[in-house]
C-alpha cells in the first residue's frame, strides 16, 4: 500500500509545505486543521491528499479524526505533530486562560494525535515528528507559554522514543528557528529582522521548505536509526547563545 502521512496544522505554512514534500516522497496525506476554510483550499490544489477538519485539542475529536483517516488511508506510516498556536506577552500580563490555550494545542495535541496514533503505527513501525520551537530550547522574552509548551514537546519526544522504540517506532522532533512566514514578515518590524539576522550564524530567516526537509527526512527510512533527538533547523540560531550580535560587530569580517 502506499505510504500514508498525517500532518496537523496543515492548511498553511510549515504544515502545507511538509504536506506537499511527503507527496514529492510518493505518500498520500491527510491533512488535518482546525480552520475548514483554509484546508479545504488548500488541499483542493493538492492530488493524493484528504481533509479531516479538527481541533487537536479535543480528546473526542482527536478519536474520531484517526477512525474517519485510517477508515480512508488503510494504514498510518507518519505522524507530524504541527499544529500550534503561538499567544506572545509578557509573564506577568500571560493569564490562565492564555496559558492553558497555548498548552491545549502545543502539548495537549500532541500528546492526543500520539495516543491515537501508536496502535497504527506498530503496524508499520512507523515515525513521530514532534513540532517543537527554538523557543523551547532557548529561553525567549515574552514566550513564557509557548516557550514551555515546546519545551514540554522536546520531552515528551525523548519519552515516545524511550517506551515506543520496542515497538519499531522512532520520535523525533524539529526545533524551527525563525521562518520567514507570512504572518511573521506581516508582524515582524525591519529592526526585529535586522536583530535576528544579527544573531543567526546564517545571518538569514529560514523557509517553509527547509523545515520540511528535515521533517520528511526524520520520517523516512533514512532516519531508520535516529530516534530521541530534537534537530534544532534554526541556520545555528541556539548554538551562539547570548551575546553574538556584540561579538559580531567587532569583528573584521562583519
Amino acid at each position: 500500500m502506499v505510504k500514508t502521512a498525517l500532518v496537523t496544522g496543515a492548511a498553511r505554512g510549515i504544515g502545507l509545505a511538509s504536506t506537499k514534500r511527503f507527496l514529492e516522497e510518493g505518500y498520500q496525506v491527510a491533512m488535518i486543521d482546525r480552520d475548514a476554510e483554509e484546508l479545504l483550499t488548500a488541499a483542493a490544489t493538492l492530488d493524493n491528499t484528504a481533509a479531516f477538519i479538527c481541533d487537536v485539542s479535543d480528546p473526542e475529536a482527536v478519536r474520531q479524526m484517526f477512525g474517519d483517516v485510517i477508515a480512508w488511508s488503510g494504514q498510518l506510516d507518519a505522524l507530524v505533530n504541527n499544529a500550534g498556536v503561538a499567544d506572545f506577552g509578557p509573564i506577568e500580563e500571560t493569564d490562565f486562560d492564555l496559558w492553558r490555550r497555548g498548552m491545549a494545542t502545543n502539548l495537549d495535541g500532541v500528546f492526543l494525535c500520539s495516543q491515537e496514533a501508536i496502535p497504527h503505527l506498530k503496524k508499520t513501525q512507523g515515525a513521530i515528528v514532534n513540532i517543537a520551537s527554538i523557543s523551547g530550547l532557548r529561553a525567549s522574552t515574552l514566550r513564557v507559554a509557548y516557550g514551555t509548551s515546546k519545551a514540554g514537546v522536546i520531552q515528551l519526544t525523548e519519552q515516545q522514543a524511550a517506551e515506543l522504540g520496542e515497538y519499531g517506532i522512532r520520535a523525533n522532533a524539529v526545533a524551527p528557528g525563525p521562518v520567514r512566514t507570512k504572518l511573521a514578515m506581516a508582524v515582524h518590524s525591519q529592526d526585529i529582522i535586522d536583530a535576528y539576522h544579527d544573531a543567526i550564524p546564517l545571518n538569514r530567516y529560514g523557509s517553509e521548505a527547509e523545515i520540511a526537509e528535515a521533517i520528511v527526512f526524520l520520517a523516512s527510512s533514512r532516519a531508520s536509526y535516529i530516534t530521541g533527538q530534537c534537530l534544532a533547523v534554526d541556520g545555528g540560531f541556539e548554538s551562539t547563545g547570548v551575546g553574538l550580535p556584540a561579538l559580531r560587530k567587532q569583528s573584521p569580517a562583519y
